[in-house]
């Protein structure tokens, strides 16, 4: 095992002193996440990791063709999914934890029982890339997109195809369902983040930004009310999608080159967390934007990143120069969020 270094804290400004005739302002809680495991196994760069829904299983994927399933707690490898001829971009648990969907530039959706470690089902119908997936809260749809432009949305138990929708005009980088399923958000290297009723197939809304910076991620906030848009130019923006504006952005990461996701954290505390081309992982404030800690020991791009669905514990994964997979914990939480 690795010889550990605590990673330092980033602040974006000192905290201010309250004057003595002021009501004092709430002292934020700044997060110490500190590495738990790390874990080797994958032979080329991860590029996407999801904590299954009860929080017990990482699942990760990369250009080595593989999905592998590692126990969140011990850092342990479970199991190693084959199949796709290519390498896999993103993956994504149905909602009960029981299937895992994967994507591939080998152009396939594929479905995996995880009790059982096999393919149940291989969806054909992009016809290049395919780059991102997501279930819908059911887990009875699916959807995907790529680089042929589009993004497909499936039946699951049938395996067909229930809409192709001519998206955007450049590779789609990033697909995500709501909180109930009934709208999709989709953006693409066009720049643009587009919001789809599921049910119609129709664009509801599009939102861009002045700039027109390549949109690599955009995820639902938890109550779908904004979106989290992260764009390479080095920052990462919420959106009200119902008034087109952005309302709170993410500086001080460095992201230029690469589809880096953002991801909000799931526990009391709320952050933002990304990944960053200086091989670091920020993790900043959701209220005040400002910067809370940097973690820092990954040797490359820090490509994949998730957060834990019930426990303050992040998941991360590099390139080429790197190749491992890092957990980390706030330990100054446990004890609270194991009592939840």
């Amino acid at each position: 095992m690795e010889n550990y270094t605590q990673p330092n804290n980033t602040d974006a400004q000192a905290t201010k002193s309250p004057s003595p005739n002021s009501i004092p302002p709430k002292v934020e809680k700044k997060p110490r996440f500190s590495p738990k495991y790390i874990l080797s196994g994958h032979t080329k760069p991860v590029a996407s990791l999801k904590f299954s829904p009860d929080g017990s299983t990482l699942a990760s994927c990369g250009a080595d063709k593989l999905i592998k399933l590692w126990d969140a707690y011990t850092g342990e490898i479970l199991r190693t999914l084959e199949g796709h001829e290519e390498g896999i971009s993103d993956i994504a648990w149905s909602f009960d934890g029981e299937f895992l969907a994967s994507v591939s530039d080998d152009k396939t959706v594929r479905i995996w029982d995880f009790g059982l470690g096999t393919e149940v089902r291989c969806l054909q119908g992009h016809t290049s890339f395919v780059f991102c997936v997501n279930y819908n809260p059911n887990s009875n749809l699916l959807v995907s997109g790529g680089f042929d432009e589009t993004v497909r949305v499936w039946d699951v138990g049938r395996g067909k195809t229930l809409k192709v929708l001519p998206a955007h005009s450049d590779p789609v980088t990033s697909v995500a369902f709501n909180h109930d399923g009934t709208l999709i958000v989709s953006c693409a290297m066009d720049g643009l983040i587009r919001i789809w009723d599921t049910d119609s197939g129709q664009c509801l809304k599009t939102l861009v930004d002045d700039d027109n910076p390549i949109c690599s991620h955009v995820i639902f906030s938890p109550n779908s009310r904004f979106v989290l848009v992260s764009t390479q130019d080095s920052t990462i923006r919420l959106w009200n999608y119902h008034t087109s504006r952005c309302v709170k952005t993410y500086v001080g990461h460095m992201n230029r080159t690469y589809c880096i996701p953002a991801c909000f954290s799931n526990t009391i505390d709320k952050y933002v967390v990304s990944g960053s081309e200086d091989h670091k992982i920020y993790v900043w404030d959701l209220q005040t934007c400002q910067i809370l800690q940097v973690l820092e020991g990954h040797r490359d791009t820090t490509l994949a990143i998730a957060t834990h669905p019930t426990k303050d514990m992040i998941a991360s994964a590099a390139m080429e120069k790197d190749l491992t997979i890092r957990l980390w914990v706030d330990d100054s939480t446990s004890a609270s969020n194991l009592a939840l």
